[in-house]
């Protein structure tokens, strides 16, 4: 099969692309932006072409899948619609991929991607999988039997896939755009959840999780002692964290990992309950959890003199708090200053209180312009970042222009966060530093 893809470094976009160029597809990419994303370096391994303009002329053999990302008025999609070609939504693509291998669709408001790429790593060495990433990963063999999916709630998309095995690691109020309420977003969960076929993995710690039923097998997991796999003895300290895992009420193993705060050990958990439903080897696990570095964007490091700079997708309140409790937990003797991009209106609207409670506890926020490219300015009039910093206990304004004010946190832990792109802004700090 031939594939043109649009919007092709997008996250998603660059991981289904991985993905069929692995099982033996032409793929070819485009995308409006011309500078360098993290996800291309999947795609430039694979030699990849990528467009940005209207030169490449598909075939009709060729598909075109295009990303929520292109707008259907955008020109390109105009011009190959004019050249009849068959069009396919990404979501409905990857969508079909869920119906031609045994899927472990892993969904959840937050700790998808870390929990999708730990169960990947594992299973992908152990028995063998494909699998799809958020931050861009995606692998693909014609011998695998399995695919491992990060599945995501936005516009509904994960309605498009039938699993095999469900995750869900917490849900909580996002997407505003997208959904009502909260009921609205459960209910959606719980479409998903009849629509897979043999196993769901919930976190039972989750009140919100908890209203998820169907009838099929059902295991739960968390701190609380009712859950069919439990954390206990957690230990948080400077190096990581270690627990013992109980599965039946009985000891399974004692797990330790190299990486921060609470949330990954639920993370961790809902990878190993996975694991034990498809008898991957203890050891194997334990292994490869311990081995286990994260996902990239985030809470990547990067230590310059003594001063540490932490690269994270947090844009959510729930996960600049987890960004947070993480880096007092490794930097127990530092201050922790906060460097936020808000993306979309919507978002900032509904999440304004949420956001200046949690950026206050920083000892220090700068945020900067909301950025959004699917959203019109005008329509949420009085919405910016300044009214935020308004509401945020010290804190100000920051740019690309005034980026040295953050020489001023030189020695101290610096957490830049956002799902958009905030790349520009810590290599300008990396470069003063």
């Amino acid at each position: 099969m031939k594939y043109y893809l649009l919007g092709i470094k997008g996250s998603g976009m660059s991981a289904l692309a991985s993905i069929l160029h692995d099982l033996g597809n032409t793929v070819i990419g485009y995308d409006d932006s011309i500078e360098y994303k993290f996800t291309l370096e999947g795609l430039e391994k694979r030699n990849i072409k990528i467009y940005h303009n209207g030169d490449f002329v598909p075939d009709k053999d060729f598909i075109v899948c295009y990303s929520n990302a292109i707008d259907e008025n955008h020109k390109e999609i105009k011009r190959l619609i004019s050249l009849n070609l068959k069009m396919i939504k990404y979501q409905d693509l990857i969508g079909s991929l869920t119906k031609k291998y045994e899927t472990i669709s892993v969904a959840g408001t937050h700790g998808k991607t870390t929990t999708s790429l730990m169960i990947s790593s594992i299973i992908d060495e152990s028995i063998g999988c494909n699998y799809f990433v958020g931050d861009g990963r995606g692998h693909g063999d014609i011998k695998n039997k399995l695919f491992v999916l990060e599945s995501c709630e936005y516009n509904k998309h994960f309605l498009s896939y039938y699993p095999k095995t469900l995750v869900i690691t917490n849900i909580d109020l996002e997407h505003t755009e997208c959904y009502k309420d909260l009921d609205d977003i459960i209910d959606n969960f719980n479409i998903l959840a009849n629509q897979t076929s043999d196993n769901l993995v919930l976190c039972g710690d989750d009140p919100n999780v908890l209203n998820v039923k169907a009838n099929i097998n059902t295991y739960y997991y968390g701190f609380n002692s009712y859950n069919d796999l439990v954390a206990k003895n957690v230990i948080l300290d400077e190096n990581g964290c270690k627990f013992d895992a109980y599965f039946k009420n009985e000891y399974f193993e004692t797990f330790e990992l190299s990486l921060f705060g609470r949330h990954m050990v639920l993370d961790s958990l809902a990878c190993i309950l996975v694991c034990i439903l498809y008898n991957i080897d203890k050891e194997v696990i334990k292994r490869k959890l311990k081995e286990f570095r994260g996902a990239t964007r985030r809470f990547n490091e990067t230590i310059l003199g003594d001063t540490i700079i932490i690269d994270d997708y947090a844009h959510h309140p729930t996960e600049i708090k987890a960004t947070l409790d993480s880096a007092r937990q490794k930097y127990k003797d530092k201050k922790i200053i906060g460097v936020f991009l808000p993306n979309t209106y919507s978002r900032t609207k509904d999440f304004l209180d949420d956001f200046a409670s949690v950026l206050s506890k920083f000892d220090k926020s700068y945020i900067m312009d909301i950025k959004c490219d699917r959203e019109n300015p005008d329509d949420y009039p009085g919405i910016t970042s300044d009214l935020l910093i308004s509401k945020t206990k010290n804190a100000e304004k920051i740019g690309l222009d005034n980026v040295k004010i953050l020489l001023n946190e030189k020695g101290n832990v610096v957490c830049f966060m956002s799902c958009a792109n905030i790349t520009p802004m810590i290599n300008a700090y990396k470069s003063l530093l």
